[in-house]
């Protein structure tokens, strides 16, 4: 969803450096890049360790708790999609795909972003707080999807914009098309990278599941 759908990763840079200001320091580049694709709980481990600030469960429930109301504000001032998101969404759908929405923002914020995306768009929608844990880069939130969907995940095409994702899809056994946003991706056997989805011919998407050679 974020960085792939819609372009909210700039939305989190600024709730994160928010919630950095309000401890009296600042996030780093390194550090917020590592986040990208992270669940809430390790992003927030990161950022306090980031600020030199104490890292137990508590803080980090603090840490969240302030991050997810300045979300909260900031996803309810409307989502921009990213280029191409929104015309192979309907695309898809028009083509009778089965569709998952896998993130790892949680529920609440999740919701408020299907505002935007439409909460008919999925057929099911796994978020970070729902795998017990096992977030991405874990392939339990793309296998999760895949029993929801009830298809092998072999047969599936991940979209993914993250290292973390990427890994996750992958480990699933995905097929993944890999769209960089704010940190760059490299070539692999299972990916075929691509700069947009206005790139992609959805309608193709098959060809992807092919075994790599």
């Amino acid at each position: 969803m974020d960085g792939t759908l819609v372009d909210s990763e700039k939305l989190w840079t600024i709730a994160l450096d928010d919630y950095a200001a309000h401890r009296g320091g600042s996030l780093s580049q390194q550090t917020r890049e590592d986040m990208v694709g992270s669940n809430m709980t390790r992003s927030m481990r990161l950022l306090l360790v980031d600020l030199g600030l104490p890292d137990g469960n508590s803080e980090i429930a603090g840490a969240a708790s302030w991050v997810a109301r300045r979300m909260t504000e900031l996803f309810g001032e409307g989502l921009p999609w990213r280029p191409g998101a929104e015309e192979a969404l309907a695309r898809a759908k028009e083509l009778g795909l089965r569709t998952a929405l896998v993130t790892s923002t949680i529920r609440p914020l999740t919701d408020l972003a299907l505002d935007t995306l439409g909460h008919d768009s999925f057929d099911v929608t796994v978020c970070g707080d729902e795998v017990d844990g096992k977030n991405k880069p874990d392939p339990e939130p793309y296998l999760k999807a895949a029993r929801l969907l009830g298809v092998d995940p072999a047969d599936c095409v991940a979209v993914e914009d993250s290292p973390t994702g990427v890994a996750s899809a992958e480990a699933a056994g995905c097929a993944v098309l890999a769209i960089p946003c704010e940190v760059p991706l490299s070539p692999g056997p299972r990916r075929t990278l691509r700069d947009s989805l206005a790139d992609v011919d959805i309608a193709a998407l098959g060809e992807l599941l092919a075994p790599a050679a």
